[in-house]
Order: C-alpha cells, then structure tokens, then sequence
C-alpha cells in the first residue's frame, strides 16, 4: 500500500497599503523544512513483501513437514538397575572394603562380618547332625531284628498250637481209653455181681462151698471198685482233655496275637526309622543353613556398577534385610521417555531415537526398545477415580523404553536420573 501526504507550503504575501500589490515569490530551494506531525510519502516495493510471505510459508510448510516426521518430548529420564546390597543375617561389622561412588566388579568383597557366632551355630549343627545320624544307624538294624523276632515267635506259636492239638487228641484218646475200661469194668462188675446173688442164694441154700461164696463176694467188691477206680479216670480224663482244649484256644489266641501284631511291630519300626530319617534331614538342612550363614558373613557385590547410599560402618550391629549400600549397574542403562498418548500412534519398537543429554550437552543414538504396558497414572500411589463424578479428560502420559546403542563414545558418563530429550524418528 503506497501512502502518499501531500503538505502546503507557506506563503508569505507581502500586501500594499492598499491591498492591491501581488504576492512576492517564494524561493522553493531556499524554503525551511515543514516541521510538525506529517512525514513525507514513500513508496514500498510490493514485490519484496510477496517474496518476504513466499519463504515464510515455505518455512511454515517445511517444518510442519519435517516435525511429521518424528516425535519428542523433555520428560525423560535416563534410567538403570538399582540394586540394593542387604545383610542376609544378623552380625557385627568387621571390616567395610569399599567407599560411595567407587566402581566394583561382580564377586568384590564389599563388607565382613564376625564370624564368631556364626562359627560356634555351625559347631552346634554338626553336632545335633552327628547325634541324629548315630540314631538313625542305631535304628535301622532294629527292623531286621524285629522281622526275625516276628518270624521266630509265630514258627513258636505255631509250634505251641500244634503240641496243645497233639496233647488234646491225646487227652481224648485217653478219655476214650478210660471210657472203654470204665464199660469193661462196668460190664465184668455187673456179671460178677450176678454171679455174687447167684453164689449167694447158692450159698444160702448150702449148696456150694463157703469159700466159692466168699470168693465170689470178694470178686464182686473188688469190680465194683475197679468201676469206681475207672469212673474217676474217665472223670479225670475229662478234665484233662478241658484242660488240653483249653491251652490249645490260648495257644490259638496268642499265634492269631502274634500274627496280628508281627506287621505292626514291623510298621512301628519302619515309622520309627522315617521318624529318624526326618530328624537327620532336619539336621542336616540346619547344618547347611549355619555353613551358608557362615558365608553370608563376607558380603559381595552380585553385579558390577557404582556403590551409592553407604550406610555400613566399622563396629554397627545389623539385622537381616537391613540394606548396606546400592549398587548402580551403569553399564546397562536406558531412556524412560514419557511422551504423551497423542504421539504414541506411529511409535513402535525399533524406531531410530536421537537421544540429548542435558549434563554432558551432546547427543546419543538409540533405539525404541518396547512400548508401554499402561500408563503413568495408574500406576502412582494414587491413581485417579474416574467414576467419582469429577472426571476431567486430562492427556496422559506413558513410558515409552529407549535403548542406547553400543559401542558410543561417553556412555560410561551417563548416570540414572539424568534429564534427556530424545527424539523418535517415525517409520
């Protein structure tokens, strides 16, 4: 737009006296500079400001071009394993070998513990393990014995059974015996008192001798005592064959005893030497537990990195879980990127990341190693409780891992919680 001001120059008229005489000329080239607000016209080229639009809508169009194609963000962070060194027992400082910031390799000797107390356990354990283990071979010939013992009291029994059936059949072939003469005698005692009453009446009418009479009487009596004598064998047969059946049902009950309890007696001797082989496991398992409390009295470094956090001192008594120091494994560290979930939709794994470190003001190449799992929120102390009613959509924010390539120089300098911007190019 070309403005153009026009100003009017003054004019000085010289007038008559009578108001006739013309106006004197005005020397241009001489006349003073106008003074006051107004500026002279100028004219500007239309074609310098047309070029002036062109590179600057060439500029706009080229970075919007170039910023599709990769996305950023200065919430990051470099991160690493933090390993935290703690006591696996109770124990007394002795010596501590290392100091913050001090570099150890994997297997370093950090701190030692007294041993002495740990030592005297160990002594106690082998001891309750000695005394368990002689119990245990004390108790093993036991089960043997007691098999033999088994098997030589029912071969007894069974033995004892077959005497008392053979003293029974022999009491009732005694019995049998004692019966059979009891009936002879019974027999010859009843003809012989027939011949006495014979004899008698005989006798009586003095037709036979008195001598045949008294022989016959004396006959007859002595029969009739030889019943009497059979009668108290057969009794006495009787009761020995009660008593025979009697023994021979002891004998019975004590081989069904014996045979019923020959497998328990076997299983109590088995239980028992489980029992003892369960004792000496024990033991054993507490001797192991005092030589490796024995070891954990020397305190290594299980990775190699930085130690930070010292807290272990000459002379401090510790307890289990109590952490000593923190060991910084420098040599495998990434980038935990925080983009927001508006960048993260042409972002996968393998995308090449140009990765700025604020503290050493030089850049790293990387590699996008895995995408997130879920976002930052809700993962906090507190996530947020979207169904209270006071939902406000907030863009949130997720941690993307990047992963420095090898083999760059000044890697060694990076340390966790260094601030970064990486830069993620997009396929």
């Amino acid at each position: 737009m070309i403005l153009e001001i026009e100003t009017e120059p003054e004019a000085s008229a010289a007038a008559s006296v009578d108001g006739r005489s013309e106006p004197e000329p005005v020397d241009r080239e001489f006349e003073p500079e106008p003074t006051g607000t107004a500026a002279p016209r100028r004219r500007v080229n239309p074609l310098l400001i047309g070029g002036v639009l062109i590179v600057l809508l060439g500029a706009g169009i080229s970075w919007y071009l170039y910023a599709r194609g990769f996305e950023s963000t200065d919430d990051a962070q470099v991160d690493g394993h933090l390993n935290p060194i703690a006591a696996r027992i109770d124990g007394t400082i002795k010596v501590v070998h290392v100091e913050d910031n001090q570099r150890v390799e994997s297997g370093t000797l950090l701190v030692e513990l007294d041993p002495g107390d740990n030592q005297i356990a160990l002594e106690q354990a082998q001891a309750q393990h000695d005394q368990a283990m002689a119990q245990l071979n004390a108790s093993h010939p036991n089960l043997p014995m007691t098999v033999i013992s088994n098997r030589g009291d029912l071969t007894s029994r069974q033995d004892e059974v077959a005497v008392s059936e053979a003293a029974l059949a022999a009491a009732q072939h005694d019995l049998e015996s004692a019966e059979a003469r009891l009936k002879e005698s019974q027999a010859v005692s009843d003809q012989d008192q027939a011949d006495f009453a014979r004899f008698q009446s005989l006798f009586d009418e003095k037709l036979i001798p008195r001598a045949d009479y008294e022989h016959s009487r004396a006959a007859a009596a002595a029969q009739a005592q030889t019943v009497l004598l059979n009668q108290a064998a057969v009794a006495s047969a009787q009761k020995l064959v009660d008593q025979r059946r009697s023994q021979l049902a002891e004998q019975r009950a004590k081989l069904q005893q014996t045979e019923s309890s020959a497998p328990l007696q076997v299983a109590i001797r088995e239980a028992d030497i489980k029992s003892q082989q369960a004792n000496e496991e024990a033991t054993h398992a507490a001797l192991e537990k005092s030589r490796l409390n024995l070891t954990y009295c020397r305190i290594e470094a299980p990775v190699g990195g930085v130690i930070t956090q010292r807290s272990a001192e000459v002379g401090a008594r510790i307890s289990v879980g109590q952490q000593l120091f923190m060991i910084v494994q420098t040599d495998d560290l990434w980038v935990t990127a925080n983009f927001k979930e508006t960048q993260l939709a042409r972002m996968h794994p393998g995308q090449r990341v140009r990765i700025k470190v604020d503290a050493l003001r030089r850049s790293f190449d990387g590699t996008v190693e895995s995408m997130p799992a879920v976002t930052g929120s809700r993962t906090s102390v507190l996530p947020p409780e979207n169904a209270t009613g006071n939902y406000v959509k907030v863009v949130q924010r997720l941690p993307v891992r990047i992963r420095f390539n090898a083999g760059q120089k000044d890697l060694d300098k990076l340390r966790p919680g260094m601030s970064v911007e990486p830069k993620v190019y997009l396929d």
